[in-house]
């Protein structure tokens, strides 16, 4: 357990040595910043709307509980509230990367190609085009989907309900989005999405780290902006270690 643990936080600083290309390329970095910015402001007026009618909304949903005691009736719409919201930011965080990577390809491209020099090597050049990202883009969104729904009815759960959602939510959206961002340099060395696949089961730890922090960092307010550059450039390095077979490989350079 110590060993997942450690794995763990290692992935969580792959992403802020993925901030910290920032420094080392801000004009590519910065221009990773047009395609979120744009996507991320029309979810945030989504999830605004939803905020507002949210009440509403909660009342809609359940009508056999117009008749229960004030008390009870309160409890269970402030849970189908909070299962609502839940399953909206999972949702929002899934369907921000799937545009936003889509919107930004060429953008995010280059900063991609610019981790891969700067690391050593040889760029690799496996077939991986827009068609592919694309579908494998949409995939990512249905399976973001189904964590949604499965963070919402958590949510429904008594007392603990919230706490369950939340914990399920941030836990397996941070695994898709690992999966996801990663998927670029691990493709473009060849591997399956089968073979990728167990290549992040063998490391678990660093996986989830580096998507939980990446989903953590999508819920601050206008924090997935700034983060997406850094996540693009922070799971590049996290599939040249897991490919190398050498996490924690680059922990010497992190604060580089």
């Amino acid at each position: 357990m110590q060993g997942f643990f450690g794995s763990f936080f290692h992935g969580v600083r792959l992403l802020i040595a993925g901030f910290g290309w920032w420094r080392k390329r801000p004009g590519v970095m910065a221009l990773g910043l047009v395609p979120a910015a744009i996507v991320g402001l029309v979810l945030s007026a989504a999830l605004v709307g939803l905020a507002l009618v949210l009440p509403d909304l909660a009342d809609a949903l359940t009508p056999f509980a117009d008749g229960w005691p004030g008390i009870w009736a309160t409890l269970i719409r402030a849970a189908v509230g909070t299962a609502v919201l839940g399953s909206a930011l999972v949702l929002a965080a899934v369907t921000f990367t799937t545009l936003t990577l889509i919107v930004g390809e060429p953008f995010y491209d280059r900063i991609w190609r610019a981790v891969e020099r700067r690391e050593g090597g040889e760029v690799p050049e496996a077939d991986y085009g827009f068609l592919r990202s694309t579908v494998d883009a949409l995939a990512f969104f249905v399976r973001g989907l189904g964590v949604a729904i499965v963070a919402g009815l958590a949510g429904l759960v008594p007392i603990v309900g919230s706490v369950i959602g939340a914990v399920l939510g941030v836990s397996l959206t941070g695994w898709l989005l690992a999966d996801e961002l990663a998927s670029r340099a691990l493709m473009a060395r060849g591997l399956s999405p089968a073979a990728r696949k167990r290549l992040l089961r063998r490391h678990r730890g660093a996986t989830l780290g580096f998507g939980v922090a990446t989903q953590l960092c999508f819920l601050v307010p206008l924090g997935a902006v700034v983060t997406m550059p850094a996540a693009v450039a922070g799971s590049t390095l996290l599939a040249r270690e897991l490919v190398a077979g050498d996490v924690g490989s680059t922990a010497a350079s992190l604060t580089g």
